[in-house]
């Protein structure tokens, strides 16, 4: 007879307290609860509800990671009276740390939460900043000002690519550390679309026809040198998010399925080849944070705050992917 060891190479252990990273398989007693428990598959991803911003806002800015993330300027748009206000996130509190030099709102971000760059803002505003940690500095402006939360992807302050914009953008601009150069145009053009990834491999997804009626469901791969049509959204959407990586990423909130249609909680997941509905915000939003985990390595970590419901949210969501291990409790049924 085969035993559980055998099949698996472990003995089923006995703990006190259930793991707190499972592997998928892996089964345990629970001498606390007496029962045996096991981490199974979840068939689907899901937002969770993460700490709330200190300030409230719409068109912010943000990088990083669900344990380690920045968020950056935001409305209510325009300037004056939107915000330079920064915080930094731990993974369950932000705390607020050195302003923006300019206030703006729409603004574009990638990075990591010490290693970020905003770009761009409200009133068409080219301005580039980089954060090092503790501080943000002014550097090269954008070519072609950025507005309404163009699509932008990097890894960190010294690589990156910005795409679209307002009102119909189609251009697409490299970050090498220190200044913007020119890259290939999107096949698409539009504005308030969502991008993630790496400044050599980056997804854009959704957006608007500047004053138009139109939401696109168009998506885009950038391999370094050229943008590529690949496969729909299944619902068009503007003033959406996106994060992860150009083969494993996600598009969320907005406005759908007309340009100013219903607030959408809806989240689409990309495999590399297509877009599948999946678990959707707890809290539909436009103008939320770039949705962070855009740093190459697909979408388990990202991360959502902000946006507006309509009015200004402090809310944050978490993400879980599907396939992530779930903790199940075994019965004699």
């Amino acid at each position: 007879m085969t035993t559980y060891k055998e099949i698996n190479g472990t003995n089923i252990e006995a703990v006190s307290s259930d793991p707190a990273n499972p592997v998928t398989g892996q089964v345990w007693y629970n001498t606390t609860t007496n029962v045996v428990k096991g981490a199974s598959v979840t068939t689907a991803g899901a937002w969770s509800t993460g700490g709330n911003l200190n300030t409230g806002r719409q068109a912010l800015g943000g990088a990083g990671i669900q344990t380690a993330s920045l968020a950056f300027g935001g409305g209510p748009p325009p300037a004056p009276t939107a915000t330079a206000i920064t915080e930094s996130y731990n993974g369950s509190a932000w705390t607020e740390v050195a302003d923006l030099n300019s206030q703006r709102a729409y603004v574009g971000g990638f990075g990591t939460y010490t290693s970020a760059i905003a770009v761009g803002g409200d009133q068409y505003a080219g301005i580039t900043e980089s954060w090092n940690g503790s501080s943000w500095t002014e550097l090269a402006d954008i070519p072609g000002a950025s507005y309404n939360a163009s699509g932008t992807a990097g890894a960190d302050n010294t690589s990156g690519i910005s795409f679209g914009g307002g009102p119909i953008g189609i251009a697409s601009y490299e970050w090498n550390g220190t200044s913007w150069t020119s890259a290939p145009a999107l096949n698409q053009g539009r504005s308030a679309l969502a991008g993630s990834g790496i400044k050599t491999a980056a997804i854009a997804s959704g957006g608007g026809a500047g004053g138009g009626d139109t939401n696109y469901t168009n998506t885009e791969i950038w391999n370094g040198s050229t943008w590529t049509e690949v496969g729909d959204l299944n619902v068009g959407t503007r003033r959406c998010r996106g994060s992860g990586s150009s083969t494993s990423a996600l598009n969320f909130g907005g406005n759908n399925p007309v340009k100013n249609g219903p607030l959408a909680a809806t989240n689409e997941s990309w495999n590399g080849t297509s877009w599948t509905e999946d678990g959707d915000l707890n809290t539909a939003r436009n103008d939320a944070s770039q949705g962070g985990g855009n740093q190459g390595g697909g979408n388990s970590l990202s991360i959502t705050y902000g946006g507006g419901t309509p009015g200004d949210t402090a809310v944050t969501e978490e993400w879980t992917g599907a396939g992530s291990p779930l903790t199940v409790t075994f019965t004699d049924s």
